[in-house]
């Protein structure tokens, strides 16, 4: 099961992260947090069992959605999937907050 990061310790560390929006497309209007990477939850998982985005495995990644429900989901398939996961607590609702 992935980890999970708050708001205020990504805003600290974001150069340490590879930062996947896994929100769908249309949710992206509501904003963003600056430098994610956009792949959708059932892309980000397909990506990862096709072998689409080894070249990830070496780096930290953090995944976030609205709430945190698809992101959570997201991180524990990357981590199956031998990625060093973990996902954004709450959620871009978390990090507007913060």
């Amino acid at each position: 099961m992935a980890g999970k990061i708050t708001a205020e310790e990504l805003k600290s560390q974001t150069s340490d992260f590879v930062i996947i929006d896994v929100r769908e497309s249309d949710e992206l209007q509501g904003g963003f947090i600056e430098n994610s990477v956009h792949m959708p939850l059932g892309l980000s998982i397909r990506n990862a069992k096709k072998n689409q985005i080894d070249n990830l495995k070496d780096k930290k990644i953090c995944t976030y959605c609205g709430t945190g429900y698809r992101g959570n989901i997201a991180a524990d398939e990357l981590v199956k999937e031998g990625f060093n996961a973990v996902t954004l607590d709450g959620g871009y609702l978390s990090w507007n907050q913060s």
